[in-house]
């Protein structure tokens, strides 16, 4: 794309009520507009993020068996009856609405009610089973304080995946692996090694549950961590003398590492809640009906973008890791357009994406919102690269350039 194109342009400066670094400089490098506290819209540089994000996830979730689907936002009043969580006492965060012709109506803030009233209507034989249904798409939550950029929103993207299993053996089963293949995203995301699966309160479906935290200043959460090899820590709100002696760990509280950070994805065991809030059952081998195993898996990748942006950036601007840049290269002319030109559609062409800046502006402009965007490789052609044998070729986290002939551009990127 040329970049005299890109409605958007870079700011100067954020809102002045924007306080988290992500939000800071995703809205000065037009990837986002904020609409109002906790409510972003994403343009065209930052929906190609968010795609990339949710591609990543999807394959992994697809990789073990997961089935996709798009469900409504709209939830009817009785879904969430069945469950007691229409009620503020219990629920205080939702988005409530009516009907004209009458009928109350929320804003779905999760959907392990609404999935599993759809899927008792394909659920019947233990034959049926296990399936794993997940989804990505909105969700509203009505936060009585929005804060920290993308990172808590009131309407922000969530991935929930939800298992259906026989038994609580085959659930953990499932539930054991998916600890790996979140591990495996964080990876493909460039977070796993400061990321830990966490040892928190499993709430009131089971004793225990799995979140995962990346160490980060920016995070609202705290953890202690008890192996670094490992990548285990456990909250610091639920630590006591019981989740050391469950998980036989030889720990003395004084010698635990106490670290901020951002809780990036969690999973969960609902057990029979909800199968038999709904009558969710399947006939066993004799016949006998028994009630479906449920777990809930979540990861926002709209949160993750904003993880990752408080994770990878520099007093310039983003450092976008390539597997989520919006572009892995950032042409830019220095009054050579016509050399330019042959890169960008030789770079094209190779099915490399590339942003060309072809606009007329000065050079420091051009690197000023080079560095601000982030894209993770920097081309630039001037006179003197010209003279020096090519262009000149740059990583945005190194300060290190050199010099490559034009003809070797697209293969070397390749």
């Amino acid at each position: 794309m040329k970049q005299s194109q890109l409605f958007t342009k870079t700011q100067k400066q954020a809102p002045k009520d924007e306080v988290s670094r992500n939000a800071q400089l995703l809205i000065r490098a037009g990837f986002i507009n904020k609409e109002m506290a906790g409510a972003y819209s994403y343009l065209p540089l930052g929906l190609s993020v968010l795609n990339k994000i949710s591609n990543i996830i999807r394959e992994e979730m697809n990789a073990v068996g997961g089935q996709e689907v798009f469900m409504t936002v709209l939830q009817p009043k009785e879904t969430w009856e069945k469950t007691g969580r229409w009620s503020d006492k219990v629920v205080d965060n939702w988005f409530k609405t009516s009907l004209k012709n009458g009928g109350e109506l929320g804003l779905g803030f999760t959907h392990e009610e609404s999935l599993a009233k759809i899927m008792k209507n394909y659920i019947y034989s233990y034959k049926d089973l296990p399936v794993f249904i997940y989804q990505i798409q909105e969700k509203f939550r009505n936060e009585e304080r929005a804060k920290s950029g993308l990172m808590r929103g009131r309407e922000f993207f969530m991935k929930d995946l939800y298992s259906f299993s026989l038994t609580k053996e085959e659930h953990e089963l499932f539930y054991e692996k998916m600890k790996d293949v979140y591990m495996k995203v964080f990876d493909r995301l460039g977070m796993k090694e400061k990321t830990y699966v966490t040892i928190s309160s499993g709430g009131s479906f089971s004793k225990y549950s799995y979140e995962f935290q990346t160490l980060s200043e920016a995070g609202e959460d705290t953890i202690y961590i008890i192996d670094k090899n490992k990548k285990i820590a456990v909250n610091k709100q639920d630590f006591n003398d019981e989740i050391i002696a469950d998980f036989n760990l030889n720990l003395n509280k004084k010698d635990l590492v106490q670290e901020k950070s951002i809780e990036v994805g969690d999973i969960y065991s609902l057990g029979f809640k909800y199968s038999e809030a709904f009558n969710l059952t399947y006939k066993d081998k004799d016949g006998k009906d028994q009630f479906v195993f449920m777990g809930s898996y979540g990861m926002s990748p709209s949160r993750l973008m904003g993880a990752i942006v408080e994770l990878n950036n520099d007093e310039n601007g983003i450092i976008w890791p390539e597997a989520m840049a919006p572009f892995k290269i950032h042409l830019i002319s220095l009054g050579q357009n016509e050399e330019a030109q042959k890169i960008y559609e030789e770079l094209e062409k190779n099915n490399i994406e590339v942003l060309y800046d072809d606009r007329e502006i000065s050079a420091g402009e051009k690197f000023a919102d080079s560095d601000l965007i982030g894209i993770p490789y920097r081309i630039v052609v001037s006179k003197k690269s010209l003279e020096n044998g090519g262009a000149e070729i740059k990583k945005r986290n190194e300060k290190e350039s050199r010099i490559v002939k034009i003809k070797d551009i697209a293969k070397e990127l390749k």
